[in-house]
This record gives C-alpha cells, structure tokens and sequence, in this order.
C-alpha cells in the first residue's frame, strides 16, 4: 500500500529511484575522504546542480539557509525545467541528525513559498534517506550501471 505521509512514497517511484541512486554513487565516487563537510546539493543528480558546503563556524539560521536553497533552485531552474531535488550529502548513518532536521526545515519554507513539491533525501555513500517518512535505500557495494 503506498504511504500518505509527506515525503517520499514506499515504494519509490522508479524514476525517481534512479535520480536517488545517481545521487549516491556520484557522492561515492567523488568524496573519497572519511570525514567531510556536510554538502547540500540542489538539482537534479547527473546534470545541473548548485553545491553548498556548511561548516559548523558559520552559523546559519533557518531564514539565511532558506533564502540560500530558494536562489540555489532558482539557478537550477534557469538552467533545467524539471523540479530540482535536494540533497544532502555527508557522513556517518543516516539516522536522523540535527544537520538533516536544520536543513530539512529550510528546504521546506523555502519550497512552500515556491509553490513548489519538495523531494529531499539525506545521503551518504552507501545509499540515502528521507527524513520525512523515512524511506530509503541502501546498497553493500554501489556499481555504475
């Protein structure tokens, strides 16, 4: 039976399973260190991005971390007419952090006042999560297809 809470539906839509997928593998491929910065990535996994890098020291409050994924979707836009996603990419499990809760917060408002349906997944290199209704995926050994 598909889920009614906000997020995204188990099952996943295979469409946006692959999207998800991309999402992880490009994020295991290319952070090859073991610890890193958290990463927000707004667009579409495999083309047009914006990539925000968020340190600790710099302190964002909800309203400066909104208005950063509001212009962040608003360049993806210019460039790519489907909805771009949001993710985060970082490490650790994918249990649900203050990082995860803080950006999933802003990623809200900010889409909201777009009128627009948010998708947002927390992802590290062996798969991803959505911290709305807790659907995931994860995989022992990610390959490229």
């Amino acid at each position: 039976m598909p889920s009614t809470a906000p997020g995204i539906p188990v099952p996943v839509p295979a469409d946006l399973d692959r999207l998800l997928r991309r999402a992880v593998l490009d994020h295991a491929r290319s952070e090859r260190r073991r610890v890193h910065l958290p990463l927000v990535h707004v667009g579409v996994p495999g083309g047009p991005e914006r990539v925000l890098a968020v340190r600790a020291e710099d302190r964002l409050d909800h309203a400066l971390r909104a208005d950063a994924l509001a212009a962040m979707r608003a360049t993806v836009l210019r460039q790519d007419s489907a909805e771009p996603l949001v993710w985060l990419t970082r490490t650790g499990e994918l249990d649900l952090q203050d990082v995860d809760v803080a950006w999933l917060a802003a990623a809200r408002t900010a889409y909201a006042e777009a009128g627009a349906p948010l998708v947002m997944v927390v992802a590290n290199r062996r798969g991803w999560r959505d911290p709305r209704s807790g659907a995931s995926r994860t995989w022992q050994r990610l390959r490229q297809r």
